[in-house]
């Protein structure tokens, strides 16, 4: 088989000269194991397990084969580092601008949503602490929007935020809890619900956190394998569903109030998951909040169970000026 536009969709392990010698003096040569997500007369784009792609030129492939689409041993959902999770939900969520300070991820989107409008903590910023404040501070201001950060409950990035002042948000969406699953080898998909590929107006009359749809479409629309689920004409229940190298991430469940209690988003879910599998992810995220005992309950018979909570922090009120004359 042609490494072409036949190979999308492919898992494969593609050799390529990296452009370096090697230390035999040849040239220096690289595996990239992942699935094929794109071609074109000049690249291929190659996305590894955690959603990370890699756009190596044809010139450069030295060889590739396919390989088996599920390895025969699998990391559980459970044992990813809360780090690496973090950043493929990020992935999963993207922000329509997205800026790096070091392992940090400066994020924001309009103000649709918390995840796409914070700094995602996880790892170093590459500067003093202090120094990456201050850059998170500026970076928001230049865009408008207030400074929030985005940190793992119980985190020692958490404690230094507290210790500098910043105190968690309030209000419903202060945070959330992420639940991981391993994933079956197939699903009860819906031959009612549709998949599609971009958002469409009455998927987002159904989804009630929209101010800007422009903005709202540009983060949900953002990955390149993300499927938008709806039962009914008009719609009656959405869903949507993001697959990022071997994870996929499913949120934005929702059930009309007139038509809820009807099994409804039990087929959103068994739809999305069948897509999931079916597009390469055998292990799943979600996000949602302790008190969503309806979503728990939906969620539960997935094998959804707690990985980390996480809160959004801002800076806290600056401190009052004292009285030089006492």
């Amino acid at each position: 088989m042609s490494l072409d536009g036949g190979a999308i969709g492919r898992r494969v392990v593609l050799r390529h000269e990296t452009g370096h010698v090697g230390p035999s003096g040849g040239p220096e040569l690289n595996d990239v194991i992942g699935r094929v997500r794109a071609v074109d007369a000049t690249t291929v784009t190659v996305e590894r397990r955690d959603g990370r792609t890699e756009v190596v030129a044809l010139t450069d492939v030295v060889t590739w084969k396919e390989v088996p689409d599920r390895p025969l041993r699998r990391r559980r959902a459970l044992d990813i580092e809360v780090a690496d999770l973090t950043r493929i939900t990020s992935r999963g969520w993207p922000a329509i601008e997205s800026v790096p300070l070091g392992e940090w991820e400066l994020r924001t989107s309009g103000r649709f949503t918390g995840r796409a409008n914070s700094v995602a903590v996880h790892g170093d910023p590459g500067l003093p602490f202090e120094q990456a404040l201050v850059r998170v501070r500026e970076f928001y201001a230049s865009h408008d929007s207030p400074a929030l950060a985005q940190v793992v409950v119980g985190s020692p990035e958490e404690r230094a935020f507290t210790a500098a002042g910043w105190v968690p948000i309030t209000g419903h969406h202060g945070g959330a809890v992420v639940q991981v699953a391993d994933l079956d080898p197939a699903y009860d998909s819906d031959p009612a619900a549709r998949v599609a590929s971009t958002v469409d107006d009455d998927w987002l009359a159904n989804y009630g956190r929209v101010n800007d749809p422009v903005a709202a479409r540009a983060v949900l629309e953002g990955p390149q394998t993300v499927g938008f689920v709806s039962i009914g004409s008009p719609a009656v229940a959405i869903g949507r569903i993001v697959v990022t190298g071997e994870w996929a991430g499913i949120a934005c469940v929702e059930v009309a109030p007139a038509h809820r209690r009807q099994g409804l988003a039990r087929r959103v879910v068994e739809t999305s998951l069948g897509w999931a599998v079916e597009h390469g992810a055998d292990k799943a995220y979600l996000q949602t909040m302790h008190s969503n005992h309806a979503a728990l309950a939906l969620y539960r018979p997935y094998g959804f169970v707690d990985h980390h909570d996480y809160r959004y922090l801002e800076p806290g009120p600056a401190p009052a000026p004292t009285d030089s004359a006492q």
